[in-house]
């Protein structure tokens, strides 16, 4: 047994499994649940996307691309970044596809960081921050929200935990698992602390269209949107969220040429290339998806609007999300810690719902709900949890 755990590189055999794929294999285990779980949307990818895939195959485009992604899409990408941030980027040299923006976020990582160079990242976070920062042999450095601030980052909290050997900023607002946004005076305040320490803003920006507060008439906010500041920021984004494409796999990064172009070589002896038809879908959707990007919009703004007040009504007090499609609910009161309420939940009442602490320690005591589900089970659901606190 020594010698089978000897074989794994140390800075591996450390890594914790994802908290939420860790509870999932219990969920998958039970019948009859309801889950508001995984982060993904419940809606299909929108027809006329996935025949532009289709089409793609029909026609041959079953070979590899450019290490970069195919032209067409990297054009595609620089439209629409201009159209809904008002941000411009060299589609030749700036711009680069991945296998979504999970790829993304570990290339910017490694394509930057050296072995002992600190990385600061909010908490609670996406669950591959940490551990995709300590693959690169970086330090991952965690910036504490709260919930009295609405879970935005402080850009005082950010700037106390900057050090000597802080070499980036990994941020992912609007938030998985909070729901929290940044105002543009917060991007510019972070933006300037990252030009007084010389810093890059690593942007993950993978829920940018799912920002309920976004004023109709003007572009969204962005990290990528402040033009004198176009060398410290490399923006990460993607496909999944925006229009339900998380099958496709396609992600992509924009950035200083010397970045992106760092960034490459990695991808190219780790990856090759994206998929050729999600290349294709994915021109589709950043030229004409628009409308389905509103309409899934309005239906989570519908379901987030019933879900929030009703957990705040059982005690339970929740922030209203700006953001993304999760609530995250404190259950202190309910005398239990999150993985206990978590497990029991889903035992006694056949609901899931993710631990905070999954999301880091500051998320301890707190239960990430998504309502990337039907009405239907947010109804069903919601009679539940009420029921496991003894409120009906």
């Amino acid at each position: 047994m020594s010698r089978e755990k000897s074989r794994i590189a140390p800075h591996v055999a450390v890594l914790p499994r994802s908290g939420i794929r860790k509870f999932f294999d219990v969920v998958a285990k039970s019948k009859g649940v309801v889950s508001l779980g995984v982060g993904e949307p419940d809606f299909d990818t929108p027809w006329h996307i996935s025949r532009a895939a289709i089409t793609s195959i029909e026609d041959g485009g079953t070979h590899y691309t450019s290490n970069l992604g195919t032209v067409e899409l990297r054009e595609a990408i620089a439209r629409y970044l201009k159209r809904r941030f008002g941000a411009s980027f060299d589609p030749g040299r700036e711009i680069l596809a991945t296998v979504g923006v999970s790829e993304a976020i570990d290339l910017a990582v490694r394509a930057l960081c050296s072995p002992g160079d600190e990385v600061i990242y909010h908490e609670p976070c996406f669950v591959s921050y940490s551990p995709t920062i300590r693959l690169a042999h970086a330090v991952p450095v965690a910036a504490e929200t709260r919930a009295e601030d609405g879970f935005r980052l402080e850009p005082a909290a950010l700037e106390a935990k900057v050090t000597p050997r802080t070499k980036a900023v990994l941020l992912n607002f609007p938030c998985n698992p909070t729901g929290a946004t940044l105002s543009r005076g917060d991007m510019l305040e972070i933006l300037r602390i990252a030009e007084r320490h010389d810093l890059v803003v690593l942007a993950d920006e993978v829920y940018s269209e799912l920002n309920y507060d976004a004023p109709a008439d003007e572009p969204l906010a962005s990290f990528a949107s402040f033009p004198e500041f176009r060398d410290r920021v490399v923006l990460l984004n993607g496909f999944s969220k925006s229009w339900a494409m998380t099958g496709y796999r396609l992600g992509y990064a924009c950035g200083p040429e010397d970045v992106v172009g760092a960034m490459m070589k990695i991808h190219q002896y780790g990856i090759m290339s994206a998929p050729t038809p999600s290349q294709a879908a994915g021109v589709e959707a950043m030229d004409h998806g628009d409308p389905d990007v509103v309409r899934m919009r309005e239906e989570y703004r519908r379901r987030r609007d019933f879900l929030v007040p009703a957990l705040n009504e059982m005690g339970l007090g929740t922030v209203m999300p700006k953001g993304a499609f999760y609530a995250f609910a404190d259950i202190r009161s309910s005398g239990l810690s999150d993985q206990e309420f978590a497990l029991r939940l889903l035992e006694e009442r056949a609901v899931a719902v993710v631990p905070g602490s999954a999301f880091g320690p500051s998320g301890a005591g707190y239960v990430r709900l998504s309502y990337a589900t039907s009405m239907e089970k947010l109804r069903i659901a919601v009679e539940r949890i009420a029921k496991f606190l003894g409120k009906q």
